[in-house]
């Protein structure tokens, strides 16, 4: 199993794939200029589902920033902790 998504994970997350530190992850920046490509981000939606967070690549590709995918991340994991109990 992997490691719970959290903010911090998920910063860290996104620094490994664009080879920077957690804190130089701007969350306002668009992913697509930031560097990812559609096998990155393929990865990472893998990466966040087995830690809990049903969530595709379609649905990544469409949101515009970082924050957005977290919006959406924290939303699944909320919504698949309240689906546990």
């Amino acid at each position: 199993m992997s490691e719970p998504l959290t903010l911090a994970t998920f910063r860290a997350d996104l620094a490994e794939v664009l080879h920077q530190q957690p804190d130089e992850v701007d969350l306002s920046e668009n992913p697509l200029y930031a560097g990812l490509d559609s096998l990155r981000i393929v990865s990472l939606a893998e990466r966040w589902r087995a830690a809990g967070a049903e969530v595709s690549f379609v649905e990544l590709a469409e949101r515009t920033s970082f924050a957005a995918w977290w919006d959406l991340l924290s939303e699944r994991l909320s919504g698949a902790e309240h689906a546990q109990a």
